[in-house]
């Protein structure tokens, strides 16, 4: 997602967040907590991340998510 997000737009550089905030699994089975983040930079490496944060709390996730996106920027 943040390779498309960077393809087109103007930007230098651009994050994606997904996954499983809750606050039930999802149709998959995948576990509330469980959340995939990336940054992609022009000329640079993407670089991605899977998280599981152990809260069950579907805000606490969300800024746990935000600020590791932040981070991997």
């Amino acid at each position: 997602m943040a390779e498309g997000a960077l393809k087109h737009s103007p930007a230098d550089i651009a994050v994606s967040v997904t996954g499983v905030a809750g606050p039930e699994p999802d149709d998959e089975g995948n576990p509330v907590g469980l959340v995939c983040i990336a940054a992609a930079r022009r000329g640079y490496e993407t670089l991605a991340l899977t998280r599981r944060f152990k809260s069950k709390d579907r805000g606490e996730i969300r800024c746990n998510a935000a600020e590791q996106a932040l981070n991997l920027a």
